[in-house]
């Protein structure tokens, strides 16, 4: 059986950039992804900037692509009370449909072979890996796991929070709309939960929203539960109102667990969502996402040509470095999820964030990352 010397289990955000960032030395790499490109995935589909200098030194402009510059924010509670602030750093909206097919048709070109199956099972001994799909098997060297939120192989895996019943709901759409600012991204926050609305490369908006399955289930109808709860938010009723979809169905994803992760899993490393995802509302999981392919490449690239490097170091650097790069931001994440999915917090916070800017721009910069080369 050939040795590959870097098999990826997963092909969004973190895996296609790492396959990118790898093949760049002319490593022998293997993607499995379950479905074919270009595809549609449940996503905010806002990128931060601070991700934007290392892309294009992998080769990939974003605005060149057609991604939508975005320099506003505004954030308003069910009860009407809104602000706005200028964004840090500024940001792009791209859909996954457009974003992933790109980048996978660099990493083709890279020379990053691609398989369309699902991995069933990874197995390491004796200093390898061992990969199984539902039709063969394969070794490598090093293996990446960056097949998002949840999966079945988190069982085999056996994650604590594969075993668990979670609550989240995750609800997107694409619609078209006339009057939606170009540069803005919007969250908009409803009894137990809150949407994100931005506009695309297409001039589509992409609104994206995240509930509690309690609440949802009173309803069952994603039509319904927008009628009923999400447009009691004004802002959003303003926009549903005007807004003429171009889903036949709106996309949705259930089970999503915010629960602490591990970036190393039987010597696998984690990426993306897989190693750890941050709500929303409150930070930027796609940045994230590419962010840490850059930290997993740069210890993986070290190991495959010393070998002095030895595997052990290998998986305390990216622990280290990705514990620093990301832990206190999920942190932040996770405590501000709370409150401002608690009615009084969210009203009290957005009246203070609208008296004064500075706070709004103190919370959005800890929970987003300084731009990386």
């Amino acid at each position: 059986m050939k040795v590959h010397d870097v098999i990826i289990i997963g092909g969004g955000l973190a895996g296609l950039t790492a396959a990118i960032d790898l093949s760049r030395y002319g490593y022998d790499i293997v993607l499995f992804e379950t479905n074919s490109y270009p595809h549609h995935k449940v996503c905010g589909e806002y990128i931060s900037n601070e991700v934007y200098p290392y892309l294009k030194n992998l080769g990939i402009d974003l605005l060149a692509a057609g991604a939508i510059a975005i320099t506003d924010f505004e954030i308003s509670t069910l009860n009407g009370y809104k602000t706005a602030t200028k964004l840090p750093l500024g940001g792009m909206g791209m859909s996954r449909y457009a974003l992933d097919n790109l980048l996978y048709e660099k990493a083709a070109q890279q020379g990053v072979r691609f398989f369309f199956s699902k991995v069933s099972e990874v197995t390491y001994k004796d200093d390898q890996f061992f990969v199984r799909t539902e039709s063969d098997s394969y070794a490598a060297k090093v293996v990446i796991g960056a097949y998002g939120k949840r999966s079945a192989l988190d069982k085999s895996l056996q994650r604590g929070f594969s075993y668990e019943k979670h609550s989240w709901l995750a609800v997107k759409g694409h619609f078209k709309h006339e009057t939606f600012p170009l540069n803005l991204v919007a969250l908009h926050n409803f009894e137990g939960g809150y949407g994100g609305l931005s506009k695309t490369e297409d001039g589509n908006v992409n609104f994206c929203y995240l509930t509690s399955y309690k609440s949802f289930k009173k309803y069952g109808d994603i039509k319904e539960f927008n009628r009923q709860v999400v447009s009691k938010n004004k802002y959003l009723k303003w926009f549903l109102d005007k807004a003429e979809p171009v889903f036949e169905n709106p996309l949705s994803i259930a089970q999503i667990s915010f629960q602490r992760k591990e970036p190393i899993v039987n010597h696998i490393l984690m990426c993306g969502d897989t190693a750890g995802l941050i709500h929303p509302l409150c930070g930027n999981g796609m940045a994230m996402a590419i962010h840490s392919a850059k930290l997993a490449s740069e210890p993986i690239h070290h190991f495959l040509e010393d070998t002095t490097y030895d595997r052990a170091q290998l998986e305390k650097d990216y622990t280290k470095v990705w514990n620093s790069t990301f832990k206190r931001r999920l942190w932040y994440g996770r405590k501000l999820q709370h409150l401002l999915l608690n009615k009084k917090y969210i009203d009290i916070g957005v009246r203070l964030a609208g008296v004064s800017k500075g706070l709004l721009k103190f919370i959005i910069t800890k929970t987003h990352g300084k731009p990386i080369v």
